[in-house]
């Protein structure tokens, strides 16, 4: 299957990645079958920060294509995947990451009542 992900470049405290098209089973900087953009989160001017190349990004998820986590979000904020799906899959991350907050600190209760007992 083919994945729309970013591959890290730059330097240490530097970091620049470039949007891809690859093979999911491949290493994160491994062989990718098209550049499709980069991004540059050090960038001062937002317009300077994030360049895509819509019309590949929107050939690869008609052939099937699936973005990764971090680029279905960029992607979404740009209009070019399903927006209605993003928010309701980012709601149910937020969910689960509140439902493990809680059990950690449930845990965490039970923890201290047991060495008040000792």
């Amino acid at each position: 299957m083919v994945r729309i992900r970013m591959q890290r470049l730059g330097r240490r405290n530097r970091p620049y990645y470039r949007i891809s098209a690859a093979e999911q089973r491949t290493r994160r900087n491994g062989p990718i079958i098209e550049a499709l953009g980069f991004y540059d989160p050090v960038e001062k001017d937002p317009a300077k920060q994030l360049r895509i190349n819509e019309e590949r990004v929107k050939f690869w998820i008609a052939k099937g294509a699936q973005p990764s986590e971090t680029m279905r979000d960029i992607l979404a904020k740009r209009g070019l995947v399903d927006v209605k799906s993003w928010e309701a899959d980012r709601a149910e991350r937020r969910k689960a990451i509140e439902a493990k907050v809680a059990k950690a600190a449930a845990e965490a209760a039970k923890g201290e009542k047991k060495d008040e007992k000792k």
